[in-house]
């Protein structure tokens, strides 16, 4: 008999959730983790960038306290205070992973760096395990690009620039993505010059463009320089002073940016190295493993789950895997599948953008018809009272009112884009938001502001008012 029924390589987000549901199912479950548990979202990525989001934020208020009626003052804060509150957080937080509260579960946690030596076979640090199951779970890193001299100069990523304890008067920030826009936005409200260089032709180059659009405009109105359509040549170290000289080709023009740091903020690669899957049979393509919707790998015995997959690399996409993987591995018959029809996410600029579904251009690729309607947070009275009244909604329909895509630009839009989401896993499509009553004054007023338009223009143009004006002149 074999040491365990299924064996969980990963303590990250999705390993930890199988590992925990596959446990409370009766499975003998080990579960091995490289360094220690909590994976990259609880020490590099989720909590402690929403930490020092949080306190920029703060720090953004009390400069605007003018703003709300109160005296003008001065801030002041020291960066290094500002970090270790970010490290508290981490603690707080990481109290859930710790590798007691596993073991009480009944799971058997291994620390050790491993690989397979063949299909139901694991070694670590010289030790073996066999497992009649395997989940592979072990995530994903920031990665650099090549560029010319990046290997003469230092450089920051997502991961090291949160090992920082003093402010650089300036940064570089190359990639425009949610990554780069969040440290960007953190950076500058805590008085670093930054700049922000996309070879793409806008920030967020996956999200709906007018969306996007917006969000740079409100990011370059606080102080952010933003290029887009660049491609870096070279970085070097600055001869005789401090800093990075980055070389670029801006719109058919080469430019030189200079600043105290450089970061890139590019993507993500997922940690396959070392692991020796091809003796396990388990194929990888495109940098990640192949799995098919019921994340088996090509290893009739092995499935994978969260950022290795290659499919939506973010927690709570492998949190939903998870559910899955333990279904599938443990109780065969239920036989279920990843849907990936309604996947939200956020990118946490203040203001937040939420986005579920279709941009507007991917939905006019697909669909013959497509309506676009959009709410001005301006005109949302929650809002205007909090000060906070900067953003755009925007939804993208069919003509007979189903929801293809919801984007959310506006204070705490990764909350409010839930209803969106609720709405287009269940079909309830404009109507069965737009017929549920809204408390006043409230964000998510704006959820149903957005849908009424829909309903807006049909009664307000075309024949529709014509023919009611003349009910009205007869029955009074």
């Amino acid at each position: 008999m074999r040491d365990f029924d299924l064996a969980v390589i990963g303590g990250g987000a999705g390993g930890l959730n199988v590992a925990s549901g596959a446990a409370q199912l009766g499975a003998r479950v080990a579960l091995i983790e490289k360094k220690k548990l909590g994976g990259d979202c609880l020490y590099y990525g989720c909590v402690p960038t929403k930490a020092l989001i949080q306190s920029a934020k703060i720090a953004s208020l009390m400069k605007r306290s003018g703003e709300f009626g109160l005296n003008g003052a001065d801030i002041s804060f020291d960066f290094k205070h500002i970090m270790n509150h970010m490290r508290e957080v981490i603690s707080k937080v990481g109290v859930h992973d710790s590798p007691k509260r596993f073991e009480d579960m009944g799971i058997q946690v291994f620390f050790g760096d491993g690989k397979f030596i063949d299909p139901h076979t694991f070694e670590f640090d010289g030790k073996r395990i066999t497992s009649n199951k395997f989940v592979i779970s072990t995530g994903s890193r920031a990665v650099a690009i090549p560029v010319k001299g990046l290997e003469n100069v230092r450089y920051l990523t997502s991961e090291s620039a949160l090992e920082l304890d003093s402010l650089p008067k300036s940064i570089i920030i190359l990639g425009a993505g949610p990554i780069g826009l969040e440290f960007a936005q953190v950076f500058a409200r805590f008085g670093v010059k930054v700049i922000i260089l996309e070879k793409m032709g806008q920030v967020l180059p996956r999200e709906d463009k007018e969306i996007s659009d917006t969000l740079e405009s409100i990011l370059k109105d606080e102080g952010i320089e933003i290029h887009t359509c660049v491609h870096v040549d070279q970085v070097k170290q600055n001869e005789g002073q401090k800093g990075i000289v980055v070389v670029a080709e801006c719109t058919g023009q080469q430019k030189a940016f200079q600043a105290d740091e450089f970061m890139i903020a590019i993507g993500r690669a997922a940690n396959l190295e070392g692991l020796n899957l091809e003796t396990a049979g388990v194929k990888v393509e495109k940098r990640a493993i192949v799995v098919n919707r019921s994340l088996r790998t090509t290893a009739r015995n092995i499935w994978a789950c969260g950022d290795v997959t290659g499919q939506y690399l973010f927690t709570h996409v492998a949190e939903y895997h998870a559910g899955i993987v333990v279904a599938n591995a443990l109780i065969p018959f239920l036989k279920r599948k990843t849907d990936y029809r309604v996947v939200p996410w956020v990118t946490y600029t203040d203001p937040e953008l939420g986005r579920v579904g279709f941009t507007e251009d991917e939905a006019r690729q697909k669909y013959k018809h497509v309506k676009v309607y959009r709410y001005d947070v301006k005109d949302l009275d929650r809002a205007v009272i909090e000060g906070e009244d900067r953003g755009m909604i925007k939804i993208v329909c069919t003509k007979k009112g189903e929801i293809l895509g919801a984007h959310v630009l506006a204070p705490r839009g990764g909350e409010i884009v839930h209803e969106f989401v609720l709405a287009m896993q269940h079909n309830l499509g404009v109507k069965g938001i737009t017929n549920t009553i809204h408390v006043y004054p409230t964000l998510a007023q704006a959820v149903r502001r957005t849908t009424n338009k829909y309903y807006a223009e049909k009664i307000f143009s075309g024949w529709i008012p014509r023919v009611t004006k003349k009910l009205i002149r007869i029955f009074g």
